[in-house]
């Protein structure tokens, strides 16, 4: 891996860092050449290598049609100072481009000036995610300004997040036992909040014949291509699964992957394009439910909840795995 390589990696993520909670605008330019904007708060990462975005769209907005004809979008994460920007980009029928000193991207699309971060994207694909449409687009270019981001939240523009109240027990909760060993058992919580989470993925995952085993696999492999199947072994280790090789075969009768060499653990496993895509198709569907989740929990509770799951981790850690996985004699 280059340094110049390692050097744009750290400013992507530096970039990507500039979103908080997050108020955007995002752009395009219809077929007419008229210019398209919204503002939107479901804008997420999907990768670092190589570099992409998601954010969704409603399915009855009247957006739509541009940004699926487009083939090129931009994001304009806003700064602090941005907020009549954003409220005139949130209003339909408004002039929302009056008086802007735009630029212009790929395929003409306007760039907004002033803002905290800006991603030149071409759509790499779309997909339904039930009433909207999640748009996955590789950055071309991006830009990281160093100005502070505007954060909108509990109904209100910010510049830092305050902590959401409590909500009140709903009546279900209510209904439930008390005992520590129902609702408020931490390993049932994490469990129940971990099904919830995953149903929509889940569906997914029927949908190309995978089960869960496979998926945490293609993830890795997502991640980090060319592993033996001891290393992805290993490092599923610590979520209670355990891969062999016949999980990795069956990946490839599916053509998700490609094995190069016999029967043991050090065979390797790389993903085949049909792979390399399922993976940023589901990525795309588990980054807008998370998306999902944190707008619901808020900016800083979401914060407090990942350090609480990084302290348990680290506390609960057993210590690294096996180096042989027992699935192979030796």
């Amino acid at each position: 891996m280059t340094a110049d390589f390692q050097a744009r990696t750290r400013q992507f993520r530096a970039a990507l860092g500039a979103f908080a909670t997050g108020v955007t605008i995002v752009t395009t330019r219809n077929a007419a050449g008229e210019d398209i904007g919204l503002t939107a708060n479901s804008f997420n990462s999907v990768s670092l290598d190589p570099p992409m975005v998601l954010w969704s769209l409603a399915r009855k907005s009247l957006s739509l049609p541009a940004f699926l004809e487009s083939g090129y979008f931009a994001v304009h994460v806003l700064a602090a100072s941005q907020e009549d920007l954003s409220m005139t980009f949130a209003t339909r029928g408004a002039d929302k481009f009056a008086g802007l000193q735009l630029a212009r991207g790929a395929g003409g699309i306007p760039l907004i000036p002033g803002c905290s971060a800006l991603f030149q994207c071409k759509t790499a694909f779309n997909y339904e995610g039930g009433d909207h449409v999640i748009f996955v687009g590789e950055v071309n270019e991006f830009e990281h300004f160093n100005r502070p981001p505007l954060v909108f939240h509990s109904g209100r523009y910010a510049v830092a997040v305050e902590k959401a109240p409590a909500s009140p027990p709903s009546n279900r909760d209510e209904a439930e036992p008390g005992s520590s060993f129902s609702q408020d058992f931490l390993i049932y919580l994490l469990q129940r909040a971990h099904f919830q989470l995953f149903l929509g993925l889940r569906r997914d995952l029927e949908r190309h014949g995978l089960s869960e085993d496979q998926w945490f696999v293609l993830s890795i492999l997502g991640i980090s291509d060319n592993r033996t199947v001891a290393e992805l072994d290993r490092l599923l280790w610590y979520t209670g699964r355990r891969v062999n090789y016949e999980l990795v075969a069956s990946l490839t009768a599916g053509g998700f992957a490609r094995l190069h060499g016999h029967y043991d653990p050090h065979a390797q496993v790389t993903l085949t394009e049909a792979g390399k895509r399922v993976v940023l198709e589901l990525v795309a569907v588990a980054k807008a439910a998370e998306s999902d989740a944190e707008r619901n929990l808020g900016y800083g509770e979401t914060q407090q909840l990942k350090k609480a799951l990084r302290g348990i981790i680290r506390e609960t850690d057993p210590g690294p795995p096996p180096l042989v996985s027992p699935h192979y004699p030796e």
